[in-house]
C-alpha cells in the first residue's frame, strides 16, 4: 500500500521567496476584496431571486448570496484535505456537485476557481516554504500559468451551459485517465534537478501555460504537472511548489473574471473556502501521511461517471432543428 508523504523542509532563497509570498498575498487581498464586494452587491440587490440572466430556477437559487450550508462547507474540508495529500480537489469537487446536483453545470468552473482559492493559497505557502526549488524556474513557470489562466478565463466565463458541459466532460475524462496512470504507477519517476533550463524551460513554460488555461474548465494541474515535469527531469518533490504556486496565482486571476460575469455560485464557493483552509492545515501539519490508494480508485470511478453524465447532458441539451413549414401560396 502506497503512502502519500509531504516533502521535507529545505532552506530557500529568502529574498525571492519572500517577494513571491508578498505578491501572492497582494493577489489574494485584491481577490478577497472584489469577491466581498460582489457578495455584498448580490445581497443588497437580491440577485438570484429574480435575476433574468440566471437562466432557470436552479441557477437563480445557486446564484443567491449568503452563508454556506454545513454540506457545502464539508465538501470544502474533505476535498482540500485530500488535495493536500495528493488526490486533487477539482475532479472530486466536480464529481460531488454533479452526482448530487448541488451546483448547475454552467456555474461549476467558476465556483471551483473562486471557492478553492483560499485553501490553495494555504497549500502554496506551505509547499513554497518547506520544499527546495530553483526560484527563477518557479517564478517563470508561475507567470506562464497565470497568463494562460487569464486568457482562458475570458473565454470560458462567456460560454453557455452546453459548451461548459462538453468541456468539463472531456476535462474530467482526461483527469480520470491521469489519475489512473498515477494509480498504476505509470507516472515518470522524475530526476534530481530543482529547476529547468534551455529547451526544457521552453517546454515547461508552454505546458504550464496550457495547464493554466485548462483549469478554467475544471481540470486540476496535479497529475499533468507531475507527468510533464517528471519527464523533463525535475525532482518530483520540487514539482509541488511549482504546481501549488501556479494554482494559487491562477485562482484569483481567473476567479476575478468569473466573479465579474456572475458565473459562479457564491454560497457553494464560500463553503469551499471556509471548509478548505482547515482541511489543508489538518492534512499538512497533523495527518501528514495517509493510505489513499483505495480512495484514489473511488475518485477515478466517480470522475469517469461524472464526465459521462456531463457529456450525456450536453447531448440532451443539444438544440433541435426546427421543422421547416412550407410557404402557403395566396389563393
Amino acid at each position: 500500500m502506497r503512502h502519500v508523504r509531504l516533502p521535507c523542509s529545505m532552506s530557500p532563497m529568502l529574498g525571492v521567496r519572500t517577494l513571491l509570498m508578498l505578491t501572492l498575498a497582494g493577489f489574494g487581498a485584491v481577490f478577497t476584496a472584489l469577491w466581498g464586494r460582489d457578495i455584498a452587491r448580490k445581497r443588497t440587490r437580491g440577485i438570484g431571486d429574480s435575476d433574468e440572466s440566471a437562466g432557470d430556477s436552479s441557477e437563480a437559487a445557486a446564484m443567491r448570496a449568503g452563508l454556506p450550508s454545513l454540506a457545502q462547507t464539508s465538501i470544502g474540508f474533505v476535498t482540500n484535505f485530500f488535495d493536500t495529500l495528493g488526490i486533487g480537489s477539482y475532479a472530486t469537487t466536480t464529481s460531488i456537485y454533479k452526482l448530487f446536483r448541488l451546483v448547475p453545470d454552467r456555474l461549476i468552473p467558476g465556483t471551483l476557481l473562486v471557492g478553492h482559492m483560499w485553501p490553495t493559497v494555504a497549500q502554496a505557502v506551505i509547499y513554497i516554504h518547506i520544499v527546495q526549488v530553483e526560484m527563477t524556474s518557479l517564478v517563470l513557470l508561475i507567470a506562464a500559468s497565470v497568463l494562460g489562466s487569464w486568457l482562458g478565463a475570458g473565454v470560458v466565463a462567456r460560454w453557455p451551459k452546453r459548451k461548459i458541459q462538453i468541456g468539463m466532460g472531456f476535462a474530467l475524462l482526461g483527469a480520470a485517465g491521469l489519475m489512473l496512470a498515477s494509480a498504476l504507477h505509470f507516472l515518470p519517476g522524475g530526476g534530481d534537478t530543482l529547476g529547468l533550463h534551455g529547451w526544457r524551460m521552453g517546454v515547461g513554460l508552454a505546458g504550464n501555460f496550457a495547464f493554466g488555461a485548462l483549469m478554467n474548465l475544471g481540470i486540476g494541474a496535479y497529475a499533468p504537472s507531475l507527468i510533464l515535469f517528471g519527464f523533463l527531469g525535475m525532482d518530483l518533490k520540487a514539482v509541488f511548489p511549482v504546481m501549488m504556486g501556479s494554482c494559487a496565482f491562477i485562482m484569483p486571476t481567473s476567479g476575478i473574471r468569473f466573479i465579474g460575469r456572475g458565473s459562479y455560485s457564491p454560497r457553494a464557493a464560500l463553503g469551499l473556502g471556509l471548509g478548505g483552509v482547515p482541511g489543508v492545515l489538518l492534512a499538512a501539519y497533523v495527518v501528514r501521511e495517509l493510505k489513499v490508494d483505495q480512495l484514489r480508485w473511488l475518485v477515478i470511478g466517480v470522475a469517469a461517471y461524472s464526465a459521462l453524465a456531463l457529456l450525456h447532458s450536453a447531448v440532451k441539451d443539444r438544440p433541435r432543428a426546427q421543422p421547416t413549414v412550407p410557404a402557403q401560396g395566396v389563393g
